[in-house]
């Protein structure tokens, strides 16, 4: 009997990633994004006819100190073609309450990098995430964004 809750189960959490095409997180020491801490993920692309969205997700703790979240995107082609775009997230409301799921005092964060998104090529896409973040009035970015615990990148086909 508990073999086949077990066999159930594992259909089951397979079963309901089936649109995945890419998922990986890497892990920031101790909860810190540094200003010239880049996030890289190199991705084998070879489905250039499905719509796909591309999720930044983005783990956060208590520690997170804002309400939003900038960040710096960088996504090299496999022709050599570089696209570069400054992102903002909302990461918290208006009471200071972090947004994002979780039961925990960590949320994940799913927030949409590009939506219903055609790859042009196939070959090897390389993504790059720098946080962008400053205080009020300064120009000069924060060195250390405390509360991010890990940032991945996630492709899945859209839904039909």
């Amino acid at each position: 009997m508990n073999k086949i809750f077990c066999f159930l189960g594992i259909i089951f959490c397979v079963s309901c990633d089936s649109n995945k095409e890419y998922d990986s997180y890497q892990t920031l020491k101790e909860g810190v994004w540094g200003l010239k801490d880049r996030v890289l993920f190199e991705v084998e692309v070879k489905d250039t006819v499905s719509l796909q969205n591309v999720f930044l997700n983005v783990r956060t703790d208590v520690n997170y100190p804002y309400r939003n979240l900038y960040v710096i995107s960088k996504m090299s082609l496999p022709s050599g073609l570089v696209l570069i775009d400054t992102l903002e997230y909302e990461m918290a409301d208006a009471f200071g309450n972090l947004l994002g799921d979780g039961f925990t005092d960590v949320k994940n964060n799913k927030l949409y990098y590009l939506e219903n998104h055609q790859f042009s090529q196939q070959g090897m896409y390389v993504f790059e995430f720098y946080q962008a973040m400053r205080k009020r009035g300064e120009i000069h970015g924060l060195e250390g964004l405390e509360g991010v615990v890990d940032v991945g990148l996630r492709i899945e086909k859209t839904q039909d």
